[in-house]
């Protein structure tokens, strides 16, 4: 078949808009054909064609080729030089400027929309004409080529305005453009933006962003879509319905996948065998066993008869699930008169017998695959590997690979495999033996080979040997993909290497690699580990500047780091920034929130996020429970607490040493010790691995009583179980001691905290000095602050106040005030009981001048003097002849006098 002259592609469509020609006449073929154009004696059925004919088309394709000349010169003009009057001077030569065709062409040929935007504008002031509907769905395609959206807005409203419609392919273009480049929020907005001035997006637009969100595991945008479709009108079919029900599944969200299944049938869908078979995979791969089954049957039941993939499917499912004589019965059902077996069957029931560590059962199916006529292939091989690997039988495995060659000839996968078991193993030489027999065999590592080996080496802290194999390798065979940098990223900052990090990102951008959100993800924790955060927050502006969308995990981490750095306002920040992102909070998002409140201190806000939550229809799982029953508990709501430990035992959830620990402790806290005891009991009835903290609460809460005998049997019942007090456990038992005044108890238990190797914290002197100076016995309480000292300890504020305080009524006024001028050097502030005590021990020592300089500044620090400091500062200053100073004294102690017999006073 001969290929059309342009020249005679125009004749035949000339022709055929005027009507005169039949496109499947064998005439005008054959005048294709061989060549010729028509001539003033060919006839067409009965008539003749007129000579005016060739005139007319003559004077139809000069017009065209005059067109097209026009749009090429037009389009010379606007790409060679800014917007301007000299460009706007070189248009105005064009008489055909103003007719849509030439507009409509220079619009498919531009590509800066800015430019086609000038020239859209200028085109109407020139003329002083609205555009046509032709020429604005060209200008929304230049829009769509660009993937500029500046001027959507405008060109809808005036579109809109002037009743122009929207085409259907110009509405799935500016979809598409953006899908294609992986700007779903975007092309959400797209649409948005249709329905926001009343056009109906085309079906093809709404489907075609529905599959993208499904690519990317989106389903609330693609739910939204999916109703908004209906609600204009499209009519939904059983494909879109298994999109949403696979994306739904796969997140785990059963009961709105469930809920889309009712709706498919209330519309009289019948469910095909795709659906089927998503479903089963689906939700069998989230836990749900049992509906898979449910499936299973149903599908029956409806006439439709499971294939290979309805099999193969759920035989998978039930062998994850560890129901592995379920998956047998079904297998054999598969099997059962079979003479061909099913591969795919085969090399699942394998990987499930591996997986369960039955590889005599996986060994006896390769023979009877044997024996039925099918030659094991390297997959069944490689599942069993796997499996072996995973088991760390890497002997075994070592002499399957030798055996399999008999069957199948190992190949990449299979040579990768091994790899990676030995470098789990710490067998690195050995993996570079494997390696070296993978080239023997005429296969070379590919990236895939050097990711594995990279990673696992990083994993295994061997640095050095993962850089060493990065440096060594040849860009021309196989250069580092994303992978490879984000394993090394991720391996260097985990071990405080940050900054060798942050240079392999930046050799990362040299290379032309784009680094993802997992990237990201790594160089902000670790920056932020490592105490860097100003660092952390530069890695995620960066990131935001370089167009990489952050994911939910991404903010998720952040916003943890964020929190645990202290920074609880910025964190509150990061969840609205989920929100704004066009992203929904999750369990762990919520978990995150409320875990960083209530170490802020913000406690009281759990109660909300937690109903919101329960909004949002979010399924909380253990880790998420634990956070809002601490919640509840920091901020005094124990009963609620307390409810929802009874709630997570209905869901089948079961609680932890966390979950018990925190209510425990907040029943505690409360003074209600024998329910804490009760639930304490329980959780060692039902097998809780109890652990040092919930003993330490009840330590905490018995001693703050008084039931010290109580306090002291848990700490026993704690040594008993294997478990070691820690120095928050002794402090516990050391407060109770202390409060109850039997300070020589307490002494003979910090000896002992010392001779199990618990070393005291500054807590731990602070409870004791305390209580020594209660009893006065300031030189002891003054051995304990020397002995604090040399083991680096600070002192908090009540433990420099005490020790001031107590030194100076002991009569060590030196010591005191040394200890109260450093006090304040450090930043201390002192209270009214220590100036009070400085006061008088320095007036005691016979220095009056020193205790009325004190006496003056704890004036000026708005802390009261007390009357009898005022009487012995008086006396002092007297001794001394400060007679000016103790007129002053005198008069604040009158004033003083005079308040307090006013108080008396009915």
């Amino acid at each position: 078949m001969k290929i059309l002259s342009r020249t005679q592609v125009l004749k035949f469509r000339f022709f055929l808009q005027c009507g005169k020609i039949d496109p499947l006449s064998k005439r005008f073929s054959s005048s294709f054909s061989n060549g010729s154009s028509f001539s003033s004696s060919e006839t067409y059925g009965n008539g003749k064609v007129s000579p005016f004919m060739n005139d007319n088309y003559e004077k139809n394709e000069a017009k065209v080729e005059g067109m097209r000349k026009t749009v090429y010169d037009l389009c010379g003009v606007l790409e060679n030089g800014l917007w301007g009057p000299d460009v706007e001077e070189a248009l105005n030569v064009f008489d055909e400027m103003s007719q849509p065709e030439v507009i409509v062409g220079v619009m498919k040929r531009l590509k800066d929309v800015n430019v086609a935007f000038q020239y859209f504008r200028w085109v109407e002031r020139k003329t002083q004409q609205a555009h046509c509907p032709e020429v604005y769905n060209a200008f929304l395609m230049v829009m769509a080529r660009t993937r500029n959206l500046d001027y959507l807005e405008q060109i809808l409203e005036e579109m809109s305005v002037a009743g122009f419609g929207l085409s259907n392919h110009v509405s799935v273009e500016l979809v598409a453009s953006f899908v294609k480049s992986h700007k779903l929020k975007e092309a959400f907005g797209v649409i948005e933006m249709m329905r926001k001035f009343k056009f109906r997006p085309a079906f093809s637009a709404y489907t075609t962003l529905i599959g993208a969100l499904s690519a990317a595991n989106r389903p609330d945008p693609m739910l939204t879509l999916f109703h908004q479709m209906q609600e204009i009108g499209y009519e939904a079919n059983v494909h879109l319905f298994t999109t949403l029900v696979r994306v739904f599944a796969r997140e785990g969200r059963i009961d709105a996948a469930l809920s889309l299944l009712d709706e498919m049938k209330s519309n009289s869908f019948t469910a095909d065998l795709v659906l089927y078979n998503v479903c089963i995979d689906c939700f069998g791969k989230v836990g749900k066993v049992d509906m898979a089954w449910k499936f299973f049957h149903e599908m029956k039941a409806q006439g439709l008869v499971p294939d290979d993939v309805t099999y193969t499917t759920l035989i998978g499912v039930l062998c994850k699930a560890r129901r592995l004589d379920e998956a047998v019965e079904l297998f054999e059902e598969l099997d059962l008169n079979r003479s061909v077996p099913c591969v795919y069957a085969y090399n699942t029931m394998i990987m499930g017998y591996g997986s369960a560590g039955k590889f005599d059962e996986a060994y006896s199916l390769l023979e009877r695959q044997k024996r039925k006529g099918c030659i094991p292939s390297v997959i069944a091989y490689n599942c069993i590997l796997t499996c072996l690997g995973r088991k760390g039988k890497v002997e075994e495995a070592l002499r399957i690979h030798d055996e399999m060659r008999q069957d199948a000839a190992p190949n990449l996968t299979t040579y990768n495999i091994l790899i990676d078991m030995l470098c789990k193993a710490g067998e690195l030489e050995a993996a570079l033996k494997v390696q070296d027999t993978m080239k023997e065999a005429g296969l070379f590592p590919n990236i895939m080979t050097v990711n594995i080996m990279i990673d696992r080496l990083c994993k295994a802290q061997k640095l050095d040997e993962a850089c060493s194999i990065f440096l060594g390798l040849d860009h021309k065979v196989c250069s580092p993909d994303s992978r490879t940098f984000c394993s090394l990223i991720d391996g260097l900052g985990r071990r405080g290497r940050v900054d060798d990090a942050y240079s392999l990102y930046e050799k990362m951008l040299d290379s032309d690699q784009i680094p993802n959100v997992v990237v990201y993800t790594s160089l902000i924790q670790n920056f932020f580990k490592c105490g860097r955060k100003e660092d952390g927050h530069k890695i995620y502006k960066e990131m935001v500047h370089r167009g990489c969308s952050p994911d939910l995990m991404l903010l998720n981490s952040y916003m943890d780091c964020v929190f645990k750095a202290g920074e609880v306002e910025k964190g509150r920040a990061l969840f609205e920034e989920i929100k704004a992102q066009g992203l929904v909070p999750d369990v762990r998002s919520y978990s995150i929130l409320i875990h960083g409140l209530v170490k802020a201190g913000f406690s009281r806000e759990t109660y909300k996020l937690f109903y919101e939550m329960k909004e949002q229809g979010l399924h909380l799982d253990v880790l998420a429970y634990n956070t809002v029953i601490d919640g509840f508990c920091k901020s005094g709501k124990v009963d609620k607490a307390y409810q929802l430990l009874e709630e997570m035992k209905t869901k089948g959830l079961q609680p932890t040493v966390v979950t018990y620990g925190s209510v425990v402790d907040g029943l505690a806290k409360i003074d209600r010790l024998d329910e804490a005891y009760m639930l304490f009991e329980e959780a060692k009835s039902i097998g809780v691995d109890l652990n040092v903290v919930i003993y330490s609460s009840l330590i905490d809460g018995f001693g703050k009583v008084g039931r010290i005998d109580e306090a002291y049997l848990i700490l026993e019942e704690l040594m008993q179980k294997g478990l070691t007090p820690n120095s928050y456990t002794w402090n516990c038992l050391l407060d109770a001691l202390v409060k109850a005044e039997e300070i020589d108890e307490a002494q003979v238990c910090f000896q002992n905290m010392k001779n199990l190797k618990c070393s005291p914290n500054a807590m731990t002197y602070s409870i004791m000095i305390n209580g020594l100076c209660m009893i006065r016995k300031f030189n002891k309480a003054f051995v304990f602050w020397q002995e604090m000292q040399k083991q680096g300890l600070k002192p908090n504020n009540i433990t420099y106040t005490t020790m001031i305080a107590g030194l100076a009524k002991a009569g060590n006024v030196m010591e005191a005030r040394g200890l109260f001028d450093r006090f304040k050097a450090s930043g201390g502030v002192p209270d009214s009981a220590c100036y009070n005590a400085m006061i008088e021990g320095l007036s005691s020592a016979n220095k009056a001048m020193d205790a009325y300089i004190v006496f003056e500044e704890t004036r000026l620090k708005g802390c009261r003097v007390n009357s009898k400091t005022c009487v012995v500062l008086l006396d002092a200053l007297h001794k001394a002849d400060c007679l000016e100073q103790a007129a002053i004294v005198g008069a604040v102690l009158r004033e003083m006098a005079k308040s307090q017999h006013a108080t008396r006073l009915p």
